[in-house]
């Protein structure tokens, strides 16, 4: 027997392979400094109370000085809780990211009293501030939104009190991380060369596409027993902090917690029912897919374990590092010599991180702050799939990158609506553009299921997570408690649902739930399923729309949160208020599966 395959420690990994943090601070006496100063200056904010009705010019000021404070917090924040990332057992990064939230916490309450204090200045007193004030104009999208949630903005005292809270508010998440990626182990499986394998977050999707069954097998069971053995702490967890929502909402005087979630983003609640009922009615092509995957697997039932095995033989992946980089910036070539050389110097002064360590938080990300790099962080593991992983958060890491060298501070970050689209563009380019070359039958059968797995995984699967978390927060609305019987009853339902009739549903998957870090910030994941519709739409117009087209996608990118999230999604020629996009993509799933089946 071979030596066991164990997770290399972060000191393990070459250099080459990491981000480079110290171009945030080079020195954590300087980071030390920056909190200490972004706290004072955020007391010192509380000078411009019961001023900001005194003229536009100390409205400005305010807003400016605000940004100035943010823009600090944001910088710390984000270094100590990517440096806990790399391993989240050092005890130095834990209490660094307890410091900052802190840190948040007392700024939040310091300057609580602006926006009610904003809001109890006569709208028509702040129109004539925009007028007649220089530079306030810059402000004038933050104000109309402001406005407009005039009615769920609480008392000078109130919004104090919930800002001192707010710490407290996000326990709940802070325990589920430190669970699942701290405190949480698998087990080791026997993999198909007699090797013992540790089973991580990191492995778990390779290995549930092992043509061995029994390895599928192992793997799932190892997964959700070490879950199973803390499902009642777990449901408590979600229980609170789906609660937590529903208070907030409340509090807010919003009808529902999904209403508080849509509300900052002016999403239209219909937006979401639309996805859920146009999925609804076309769950018949996921069950035929099913059948599909029981013909070519030639199982008797499909198992939950089965679902993430290529319908066809796997070609051998493995892909390196470097490799993965070079077919990334084939598959975005359509973007234009600018995005690619961008692309290239990203990659360069160390904005990936590459490699899983131990302690690392599992799956991936694209991150930083606005003066900071694009940060991206991956658990690489030489796959076809890791490929698209990197460009899907490349995606993410541009976004940031147009919009950052273009808009200021106030407007440099994006709503998930528009983020998860600049993401699955580039997923869909690279998937095109490797079907497109493609000549060989067997790889092109594996592509098409591959593309299929995608829209099951983005859209059908999320928008299962998005009816799950509606739910979920419709039940404590209600008065009801989240046991874990409940939830793994109501989540053992939707599989059924969403995956007919001849699937054997394995006890173990109504777990599921528990494993989901999404689920500690509500209502996020319907975004995937929406943005990998507006995206679907989006890489077409690229592919066929000719130069015009480009420019109007980095107009796109450079938009960041200037405007509503579906006006911004406009400019790029998609409307995503209409169920249309979401029909569109789904026809694109009918197709991909007929021709597959006609393959197969």
């Amino acid at each position: 027997m071979k030596e066991s395959k164990k997770t290399k420690t972060r000191e393990q990994i070459d250099s080459k392979y990491k981000w480079n943090m110290t171009a945030m601070y080079a020195d954590e006496a300087i980071w030390e400094k920056d909190c200490a100063a972004a706290l004072k200056k955020a007391e010192s904010f509380r000078a411009y109370r019961g001023r900001l009705a005194e003229g536009g010019d100390i409205l400005l000021a305010a807003f400016q000085a605000k940004d100035e404070i943010w823009q600090t917090i944001e910088r710390v924040y984000v270094y100590a809780r990517m440096k806990r990332d790399e391993d989240n057992r050092v005890a130095r990064y834990q209490s660094m990211c307890d410091k900052c939230n802190s840190l948040i916490a007392g700024a939040s309450a310091a300057m609580s009293f602006f926006t009610p204090e904003l809001l109890s200045i006569p709208e028509e007193q702040i129109l004539k501030f925009l007028k007649e004030t220089p530079g306030l104009d810059l402000y004038e999208f933050v104000l109309r939104q402001t406005l407009r949630e005039k009615a769920h903005v609480l008392t000078a005292a109130e919004e104090a009190l919930l800002a001192r809270m707010g710490e407290l508010l996000s326990a709940t998440g802070d325990i589920f991380t430190m669970i699942n990626d701290a405190d949480i182990r698998f087990g080791s499986i026997v993999d198909e060369e007699g090797d013992q394998v540790e089973v991580t977050h990191g492995r778990y999707i390779s290995l549930l596409e092992s043509k061995d069954r029994r390895i599928r097998r192992e793997a799932f069971e190892h997964m959700y027993a070490a879950y199973e053995a803390q499902k009642n702490t777990l449901a408590t967890t979600y229980n609170y902090n789906t609660k937590t929502d529903a208070v907030g909402a409340e509090i807010r005087h919003y009808p529902s917690s999904r209403a508080a979630a849509l509300s900052g983003g002016n999403i239209p609640e219909e937006v979401y029912d639309n996805l859920i009922s146009v999925v609804n009615k076309r769950l018949g092509l996921l069950h035929r897919y099913v059948d599909l995957r029981q013909k070519a697997l030639g199982v008797d039932q499909v198992h939950m374990y089965d679902l993430y095995v290529p319908v066809v033989n796997k070609p051998e992946d493995n892909i390196p590092y470097e490799k993965a980089l070079d077919l990334m910036r084939e598959g975005l070539a359509p973007l234009g010599k600018e995005y690619i050389d961008t692309v290239n110097q990203g990659i360069q002064s160390g904005w990936i991180d590459v490699y899983e360590n131990e302690g690392k938080t599992s799956g991936a990300y694209s991150f930083g702050s606005y003066d900071s790099m694009p940060y991206i962080l991956l658990n690489y593991n030489n796959q076809l799939k890791d490929v698209f992983t990197i460009v899907h958060e490349m995606g993410h890491s541009m976004h940031s990158h147009y919009t950052r060298k273009t808009q200021p501070f106030v407007y440099g970050d994006h709503s998930i609506f528009t983020a998860e689209v600049a993401s699955t563009v580039n997923e869909n380019l690279l998937m095109k553009h490797l079907l497109k070359k493609e000549t060989d039958p067997e790889r092109r059968k594996y592509l098409l299921n591959l593309y299929i797995e995608e829209f099951r995984g983005t859209l059908f699967r999320q928008t299962m997570f998005a009816e799950f978390e509606l739910l979920t927060h419709q039940a404590v609305e209600k008065g009801e408690t989240l046991t874990s019987e409940w939830l793994c009853a109501t989540y053992l339902d939707l599989n059924k649902k969403y995956f007919g009739e001849k699937v054997f549903y394995d006890p173990q998957i109504a777990m599921e739930w528990a494993r989901i870090p999404h689920f500690y910030r509500a209502f996020y994941v319907y975004q995937y399923a929406t943005g990998y519709s507006a995206a679907a739409a989006i890489s077409d117009l690229i592919l066929t729309g000719g130069e015009s087209a480009r420019e109007n996608y980095i107009r796109f990118l450079r938009s960041g949160s200037s405007d509503d999230p579906i006006e911004l999604l406009k400019i790029a020629g998609v409307d995503m208020s209409k169920p249309e996009p979401i029909e569109r993509a789904i026809d694109v799933f009918e197709n991909l599966l007929n021709e597959l089946e006609t393959l197969i």
